[in-house]
């Protein structure tokens, strides 16, 4: 199978080379764009893209004449998959009635103390059977799919045993199969303290290193280990024994870091090589400093931020310190019951201040390697997956987060085929 898409407005995202890094600081703000272009896919694969007008007629004929299908973009553009390097996308049921606990003036901390919170999920998913899960999930999978989302990370952590730590990542390797996205996968296995072991949080983390975490890597179910670093939760002694514990298996660190205080989760993470820290409500100079030139990637969550409504992160304090940002949903039932990456840029633009080339590299290049899939999404890049997006007509690339709630998306390819739901 392969594809011509000839009179593209504008091909945003455009990289004759992968990058081999994240990019950071003020090269955020470079979105190199090829007007007037074509591009061709052979396979499931980016073969080449160029100017119509820097081409030979007769080059764009048999190009034309060569591919199984041919798109005319004429006015309209064509942008890189979005990269959702966080989310919680397998879960069971809603919690909407949080929402209102929130509106009626509780907190985060007191909804979890009374029982909500991450633990009703964890009722609401134990009581749900497996293939129950996965028809849930797969609505939410295609909604990110028609929304511009390529390549998605999905988290356990509602299951906090080891049957239904399971049952949720084998549920989120599902979806990788039974949808084109591509599905990175992260154990979370301390999101929470289960009631079970409520007073004796360290009893927990030794049942997670003892049973749950050899039950996942038995399976080969995680890519990544995850744990929830904040007061009431997970300290950062916790991390260590987890992370130290996770390295026989090769999952490699993330940490839910600093939403709610200085809690110590970027330093943790930074020193056991974690592929991103997320959150960041509650940083200053001192994780700036420690984040910088260590590898780590600096993830935002502003869908939660805005649920929560929160104070935002100093983003633009982190790209002058040189950090690499990447944006991400955190599309899960209590704090973001969003997955929209366009919404979450117009929020990191209207929030934080960012420019749109910054929140377009964060959601697509740099979300590409918070999760390990730079060599493949992220970028318009020969050698790549064919995975982006086609838009209506619209006058700028400003315009995609600048009109935050318009379906702007008329034709996705993932994978070098055409998705049509």
């Amino acid at each position: 199978m392969s594809l011509f898409v000839k009179n593209i407005k504008r091909l945003v995202g455009v990289r004759q080379e992968a990058p081999q890094s994240p990019l950071k600081g003020k090269e955020m703000e470079t979105l190199p764009c090829l007007d007037n272009a074509w591009l061709l896919t052979e396979g499931d694969r980016i073969k080449a893209f160029g100017e119509m007008s820097g081409t030979a007629p007769e080059t764009i004929g048999a190009m034309e004449d060569g591919a199984d299908g041919v798109i005319d973009a004429a006015g309209r553009m064509v942008f890189p998959s979005y990269c959702d390097s966080h989310t919680h996308l397998v879960y069971a049921g809603s919690r909407e009635m949080e929402f209102m606990d929130k509106l009626r003036g509780l907190s985060y901390q007191e909804i979890a103390r009374r029982g909500g919170g991450i633990l009703n999920s964890v009722e609401l998913l134990h009581n749900t059977p497996e293939d129950d899960l996965l028809r849930q999930t797969l609505v939410r999978a295609w909604e990110i799919i028609s929304l511009g989302t390529g390549a998605v990370e999905i988290k356990s952590g509602y299951g906090l045993t080891v049957e239904d730590e399971v049952k949720m990542l084998r549920v989120a390797r599902r979806v990788g199969e039974e949808t084109p996205l591509r599905v990175r996968t992260t154990f979370l296995g301390a999101h929470a303290v289960p009631a079970r072991y409520k007073g004796n949080r360290e009893g927990y983390v030794d049942e997670i290193i003892r049973d749950i975490m050899p039950a996942v890597a038995a399976e080969g179910l995680a890519d990544y280990v995850d744990i929830f670093v904040e007061e009431g939760f997970f300290t950062v002694e916790d991390a260590s024994r987890i992370f130290d514990a996770a390295a026989r298996y090769g999952m490699q660190p993330k940490v839910h870091a600093n939403q709610m205080s200085f809690s110590g989760g970027v330093q943790v993470g930074v020193k056991y090589g974690a592929a991103s820290v997320d959150h960041l409500e509650f940083t200053g100079p001192e994780e700036f400093r420690v984040l910088q030139d260590s590898g780590t990637i600096a993830t935002l969550l502003p869908g939660a931020t805005f649920f929560l409504d929160m104070d935002y992160p100093k983003a633009k304090q982190m790209l002058e310190y040189d950090l690499p940002l990447a944006i991400a949903s955190n599309y899960n039932p209590g704090s973001c019951p969003s997955g929209d990456m366009k919404f979450m840029m117009a929020l990191a633009m209207i929030k934080m201040r960012l420019t749109p080339e910054t929140v377009l590299n964060a959601a697509t290049v740099n979300g590409s390697f918070a999760m390990g899939t730079a060599a493949e999404y992220g970028s318009i890049t020969p050698g790549k997956k064919a995975s982006f997006f086609i838009t209506k007509e619209i006058p700028s690339y400003e315009f995609v987060p600048y009109s935050f709630t318009s379906q702007l998306i008329e034709e996705i390819v993932l994978n070098g085929k055409i998705i049509n739901r």
